[in-house]
């Protein structure tokens, strides 16, 4: 969805030597990656995360982190545009959602094509932008900074503003028992 020039995001990954002493890993540029606006950081496969295993951005990165993971992105959400009917926003929505692997987190989508639900605690930042943080049955302005603690809740980010907003998200694996 994003219909922007890309932007690159710089990750800088320090570690230790073969001396045991810090240096840095990697220093790369990043781009969102697909039409969710994804551009992740960092994932982690357990917890506690392993300090030495390396990971590598994927190509067309998963909504979702592993069983028992983690991910640290930013993810853009575009402008609203009137340019799409509502079936083109709901074939884009089911698009992109297949796209990241997560085609049943769409459970609700009466309020916004874009809404979805996963089963994972998410600490999210609004870090550019002013957005609405839609829900089934409630909803709430957000400004820079605002931080929202996602608990599992169908939801979508609505950007009525001209340019996309950017966000920073921790998603952590989790059980709705």
């Amino acid at each position: 969805m994003p219909t922007h020039d890309q932007p690159l995001y710089r990750r800088i990954v320090t570690g230790s030597a073969a001396s045991g002493r810090s240096t840095i890993v990697s220093d790369d540029r990043l781009p969102v990656s697909n039409v969710l606006g994804i551009v992740d950081f960092w994932q982690t496969n357990a917890v506690p995360a392993s300090l030495t295993e390396s990971w590598q951005a994927e190509a067309t990165p998963k909504l979702l982190p592993s069983a028992g993971g983690t991910i640290f992105r930013f993810f853009e959400i575009p402008a609203l545009t009137n340019a799409a009917s509502h079936q083109e926003l709901v074939e884009q929505a089911k698009q992109a959602f297949a796209a990241a692997d997560a085609a049943d987190c769409q459970v609700d989508t009466t309020r916004h094509p874009m809404m979805h639900c996963t089963e994972t605690i998410d600490y999210v930042v609004l870090l550019r932008g002013n957005v609405t943080l839609i829900l089934d049955d409630a909803e709430i302005d957000l400004e820079p900074f605002d931080a929202v603690v996602q608990r599992g809740a169908n939801h979508y980010w609505v950007n009525s503003a001209d340019t996309p907003a950017l966000f920073l998200g921790v998603l952590l694996d989790a059980k709705s028992t």
